[in-house]
């Protein structure tokens, strides 16, 4: 498995991925999951990948080269010289395809599926940020104000804390270091997401970024920043008081036996059944 995460915000775009594959617990290996595709001063492309790491390594080759004719006469779209990030998620949706068409029946014979998830996201000269989620048959989705992020692999223990913080308007160092909480929280719940991670901050209209970092466990950012999300949790958590069941001296609603607040009753008839 794997774990990436993408948010888009009008400051700019923070992109995290973790770097574990496994096959069973005793196949463990480390590979990249992000790739930049960077032309300073004209365009700015970032690239997460989970699922079959064969395929997701095919489609990364494939797309450096891939090229997309709506008509014969077309000189082709690549990544290099589409206009607009919209047309760079459909070069890389042809390159799915391409691989798809090549690989997909001999892995279906082997008994694997044809399984990659992509998060493609940046901005080209010309037009404002964009983000794009991909999926195995190539098509996409694009990130909205109310949605401005994007998870993929392993992505259910680090959403709640992306939910109650990101918005567009979150500045960019915040949007990281959310990130990187939604990061360890995986990483805390899941074996089969692991260090080292990847991340990349990116400045809208910037077109290019200083700001990658390789992050392993003797990050002293990292580190403290673990350290201090279990502690505050657990202090926060310790300040809610416990529930009350019989109590009467307290402003807190109670929590009572279900037959001194909703007495129970016969059912007589079908149609009470369903009240």
């Amino acid at each position: 498995m794997t774990y990436c995460v993408a948010i888009k915000l009008n400051a700019g775009l923070v992109f995290l991925s973790d770097s574990r594959t496994n096959a069973g617990l005793d196949q463990i290996s480390t590979f990249r999951k992000m790739i930049v595709y960077e032309k300073p001063d004209d365009r700015f492309m970032v690239l997460l990948s989970a699922g079959n790491l064969s395929i997701s390594q095919s489609i990364r080759e494939i797309l450096q080269i891939e090229k997309l004719k709506d008509h014969e006469a077309d000189e082709g779209i690549t990544i290099w010289n589409a206009k607009s990030m919209f047309d760079a998620a459909r070069v890389l949706g042809s390159a799915i395809r391409r691989v798809h068409d090549r690989d997909a029946a001999a892995l279906k014979q082997a008994g694997v599926d044809f399984n990659v998830s992509l998060v493609f996201g940046g901005q080209i000269q010309g037009e404002g940020m964009r983000l794009f989620q991909v999926y195995s048959a190539g098509n996409f989705i694009e990130a909205t104000p109310e949605t401005p992020y994007f998870q993929v692999g392993e992505s259910k223990y680090g959403k709640p804390v992306l939910d109650r913080v990101i918005t567009p308007e979150t500045p960019l160092d915040e949007a990281a270091k959310c990130a990187l909480v939604s990061m360890d929280s995986t990483l805390k719940s899941n074996l089969s997401v692991g260090l080292p991670l990847d991340m990349v901050v990116y400045e809208a209209d910037q077109f290019q970024t200083d700001k990658v970092v390789c992050i392993d466990e003797n990050n002293p950012y990292f580190r403290m920043l673990h350290s201090s999300w279990g502690e505050k949790l657990r202090e926060v958590f310790d300040s809610i008081e416990d529930p009350m069941w019989n109590g009467e001296h307290t402003e807190v609603p109670l929590l009572q036996p279900a037959s001194r607040s909703l007495p129970l009753k016969k059912i007589s008839t079908p149609d009470e059944r369903l009240i």
